[in-house]
Parts: structure tokens; sequence; C-alpha cells
């Protein structure tokens, strides 16, 4: 299969998330079935959520999304997938920078799409409960985390691995809201007396050299809200 070909397969295109070290796919937030409702939640981690504004409102990034959406039923979207993937440098790729898994179908696929790159490493956020029941089918090289609804709630235990959001930055947070553009990553201490003008020219929220999102072996990762 040709790169063209595959592209078009997929929708367009994939994504390319810039504080992050590899590629994703986005899909419409407004699409999303437990994050949807969630949206209408205040204190829900959805309900500021940020792929319905800035850039993702624009009609030309909409448009875009549901195209690729629409591309998740084709029978050749397994394959597409697989073969952008594997042609990228990066070895890890972050399923949905916006969006979430649609139903049992569009799972498996992602699930065929891993298999087909076994030399990446796959790590799909996700808020449907439901995928619970199918982690006996998950490939190795893909890591599912069950994002707990509401910030300042724990992730539940129940999962292999999962993620939570503290209204609160702490030590204990994913460090990219601490880590600038340069891979470097300023201390708690630096980031709490730093000026919105510092942390905006710094531009904050890289991932760095850190892969712990990708990792099974890191059960539970927390966030700091931003």
């Amino acid at each position: 299969m040709k790169t063209s070909e595959a592209l078009k397969i997929i929708g367009g295109s994939l994504s390319k998330p810039s504080k992050m070290p590899g590629w994703s796919i986005g899909l419409p937030a407004k699409e999303c079935k437990t994050g949807g409702k969630l949206q209408a939640v205040k204190g829900s981690v959805c309900y500021d959520c940020y792929a319905l504004k800035g850039c993702y409102v624009f009609k030309v990034v909409q448009d875009a999304q549901y195209r690729r959406l629409e591309a998740t039923k084709g029978p050749q979207w397994v394959e597409a997938m697989a073969h952008l993937i594997n042609s990228k440098k990066p070895d890890v790729f972050r399923w949905h920078d916006s969006g979430d898994v649609q139903d049992l179908e569009h799972l498996n696929k992602i699930y065929e799409v891993c298999r087909l790159s076994p030399s990446k490493r796959h790590w799909l956020p996700t808020r449907e409960a439901w995928i619970k029941e199918h982690l006996q089918d998950k490939p190795n090289n893909l890591v599912i985390r069950f994002s707990a609804p509401m910030v300042d709630q724990r992730a539940p235990q129940s999962w292999p691995n999962s993620s939570e959001v503290t209204s609160a930055h702490s030590s204990n947070n994913c460090a990219a809201f601490r880590t600038d553009k340069a891979g470097t990553i300023h201390s708690l201490e630096e980031f709490e007396t730093m000026t919105k003008e510092t942390k905006k020219d710094l531009d904050l929220g890289h991932c760095g050299s850190c892969r712990q999102c990708w990792n099974p072996e890191i059960k539970t990762i927390s966030y700091g809200k931003h």
C-alpha cells in the first residue's frame, strides 16, 4: 500500500501533537460517548475540554475529524493505519489526541492495528468503562489507561493502568506541566514563582524524554489540571 493511498483511506492525515514525541489521530470530541455526557458536568475532566476550543473548533479541523471518524468504518482502515504508523520514525503512538473509542468494532480494529505495528508502543487513554471487559484481548504493545471522570477523583484500582486529574500541582503529578520546549524539567518551586509570560515563553507542557504514559509498569499517572 502506498502512503498516499493510506492517507486517503484514513480520511486525510494523522495528527502530530506538538508537545508529544509521536503521532496521533484525532476524532471529534463531540462524538465521545461518555465524554460527551461529561462535557456538561461541572467538575468533570471533560467540562472544559481542550478539544472543544481553540484551533479544534475551526471548520477545517472539524471537517477533518469527522472524515477520520467515518473512515474508521472502512474495510481497509486497519491496513492503512498500520502502514502509516510503521512508516513514522517515533516508536510511540497516542490514540486520540481528541475523541475516544466509539464501540467494540472500533476497539477491535485498534487492537489489530497495534498487532500489525509490533515495533511501536501504543497508548490509548479512554473514559469508556466497558473496555475493561475486553482487556484480555489487548495486544502487549498497547497500554490502555482508564481516566477517572471527575477532577480530584482517584483512579479506579481495578484497572491495570489508569490516570487521574488533580486540581493542585504537586511533585507526584506528571512533570509535563513544568517541562519546557527544550525538555528541561523545572522544579515545582520554580514553577510556582513563574509569571504567565514566563510560562508562555518557555512553552511548558512538553513530554520531554518522559514516556510513562506508554509504560505498562506505571499503574496510575496523575495529571495536574491545566
